[in-house]
């Protein structure tokens, strides 16, 4: 019997893609007809490009704020600014499907997304866990890392002051125990006597103090540099001046370490409710000060430390990376001096590397993988009832990014550009996608924010759908969205077809293997029934996503996993200097 994990009840039980390329030719785009705002925005419209520090602003109050239900309104209204961009449509909300041999035992995962290998057991007389996750990373450095793929490899070699256990509880890890103020502003962890790094070297609290401001220092460029907000100091070590200089070169975090390196003290600028949820991120695992500076001296490139194996990759988790064959494999193996080894069963971990959901998925069926992380889109009928598949529930949102930037959007207002990114949005049927090409449980999305994520009082926040995503409303939104690209000046002809004399079309950016350019081709016919060009783009994953990152895309596959359970997590993701602000919010075009 399938064993599927139901996805509303994983959700409340627990408390991040996309694509880019060349741009094409811009199409012969026609001007607004009317200066007035069209009715498909909102009368409170913020311009993604000129006027988004209302938005950087509404974030920096949500961070602050104390009052829950007036926190929780205050995310209502950043969920509606971005929605009213168009920039972020919405396709469904995530499940996650894999196959493990049954004689595979004792891996769990994370509504996050995230798979802990670290105690896992095998029955079958190896010592060698075989495993897929993905194509080859694009980060091992937990501090610049930003997939889910990653995150699970550093989960596997790094520690951080807490973890999840099988029951997706906080537990803590590195430190022993912690106490919070009365006001809740103040964090005090205490660490387990002698920790090690993987070459033997002492771990204790001053590892977390450079690691976190490292992280946190913009010349560091991680992309989740923002997480480290919540504490003290980060306003003034992030804060810039017109030219682009950093204001208070010599700021520091809040975050001291006691003299014998026991204790770790951590001031907060706001109460965070969330604040352990944090501590379990992989962006605040401490990594070795020395082997980071070796590698880099001139501090040019953060991550290069861990670019391979070696005595340069020293870590603080149950493994160690130990060879690496670039795009075909990964091997780590045990680390002794990791605090909880005698609880580690397997000697080794052997991942297999391939931008294909076929080839690992026949090297599952013949035997020599124990672990495949994805199924290939036509397989999936005929794994439902085995045993060895299963879908679980997760907290996040596949979606489609848009680049406010694009020069698809050329000679035309904000509203206007915001209007013809909703109308191709209303164009795609979210249905049949789930239906034919996810196959998984997944649930047709009208809202970014994912159903199932609380709001900080204890509440559902996912309250509205921006659009109709079910089958029944696919015909109706068509329909609308025919009507508002008319309203910015497109034409269709007496067959429902965009007509010649206002043609649109534009590239579509997604990473290989399959199932994203399955979901790609559905967009693509959705597209083409209403006379739209779309062209599809697929790149290499690690490529991609700097290309995504970068801005060098018109239209993108993306998709986040939450971090932690608070809208927050994917809200502040769209500040003007979030490293994970791919659709180019706030940044004007060069």
């Amino acid at each position: 019997m399938k064993k599927l994990t139901a996805l509303v009840l994983a959700l409340v039980m627990c408390f991040g893609l996309v694509a880019c390329g060349s741009t094409p030719a811009p199409s012969s785009t026609p001007a607004s007809e009317s200066t007035s705002q069209p009715e498909a925005t909102n009368e409170n419209f913020v311009d993604p490009v000129n006027g988004w520090d209302v938005y950087d602003e509404l974030i920096d109050q949500i961070r602050t704020e104390t009052d829950l239900e007036k926190r929780a309104e205050l995310m209502h209204q950043a969920e509606d600014i971005l929605m009213d961009t168009g920039a972020i449509l919405p396709l469904y909300f995530y499940t996650d499907i894999y196959l493990q041999k049954d004689y595979l035992t004792n891996v769990y995962w994370t509504p996050f997304g995230y798979k802990y290998f670290m105690f896992a057991e095998l029955g079958n007389g190896s010592d060698t866990l075989r495993a897929y996750l993905a194509s080859e990373p694009d980060k091992l450095d937990p501090a610049l890392n930003s997939t889910v793929d990653g995150a699970i490899l550093a989960i596997n070699s790094f520690a951080g002051l807490f973890t999840y256990n099988a029951d997706h509880e906080q537990i803590p890890d590195l430190a022993e125990s912690y106490t919070m103020s009365e006001d809740g502003m103040t964090y005090t962890f205490t660490l387990k006597d002698g920790l090690k790094w993987s070459n033997g070297d002492t771990l204790d609290a001053t590892d977390f103090v450079y690691s976190w401001n490292r992280a946190a220092d913009p010349m560091t460029a991680s992309d989740y540099g923002y997480m480290f907000a919540p504490i003290k100091g980060y306003a003034e070590m992030t804060e810039m001046d017109a030219d682009g200089n950093l204001v208070n070169p010599d700021a520091t975090l809040a975050v001291t370490a006691s003299e014998d390196g026991k204790t770790l003290t951590v001031e907060l600028e706001y109460p965070t409710a969330y604040f352990l949820d944090l501590c379990a991120f992989p962006t605040y695992f401490p990594v070795y000060q020395e082997a980071v500076e070796a590698a880099d001296p001139e501090g040019n490139n953060p991550g290069a430390w861990a670019l391979e194996p070696g005595e340069n990759f020293v870590c603080s988790g149950a493994y160690v990376l130990t060879a690496w064959n670039h795009n075909s494999s990964m091997t780590y193996e045990k680390n002794p001096n990791y605090h909880r080894a005698d609880e580690v069963k397997i000697e080794k971990q052997e991942f297999m590397l391939s931008n294909e959901e076929v080839q690992p998925f026949n090297a599952y069926n013949a035997g020599n993988l124990d672990f495949c992380d994805g199924v290939p889109t036509a397989e999936i009928p005929n794994m439902q009832g085995n045993p060895e598949y299963y879908v679980i529930g997760t907290l996040g949102t596949y979606y489609v990014s848009f680049n406010v930037n694009s020069p698809m959007f050329d000679g035309m207002s904000a509203e206007d550009a915001a209007t013809l990114r909703k109308a191709l949005a209303l164009f795609i049927d979210r249905d049949y996608i789930v239906t034919n090409v996810g196959q998984a449980d997944q649930v047709p999305a009208g809202s970014f924010i994912p159903a199932g994520c609380l709001d900080g009082t204890g509440k559902e926040f996912k309250n509205k759908d921006y659009y109709d995503p079910t089958a029944e409303g696919f015909e109706a939104n068509v329909e609308e969205g025919k009507a508002m690209l008319e309203s910015i000046g497109y034409k269709f002809d007496e067959s429902g077809m965009l007509s010649a004399e206002t043609p649109l079309s534009f590239t579509y950016l997604v990473n290989t293997p399959g199932g994203n350019v399955d979901v790609a081709v559905a967009i693509q016919a959705d597209m083409a029934a209403v006379g739209i060009d779309m062209q599809i783009s697929e790149m290499e994953w690690n490529v991609f996503l700097n290309d995504r990152k970068a801005g060098n895309y018109d239209v993108a596959r993306n998709g986040w996993l939450m971090d932690f359970n608070d809208p927050l997590n994917m809200l502040e993701m769209w500040t003007s200097d979030s490293g994970n602000n791919d659709c180019q919010f706030g940044k004007p075009k060069a």
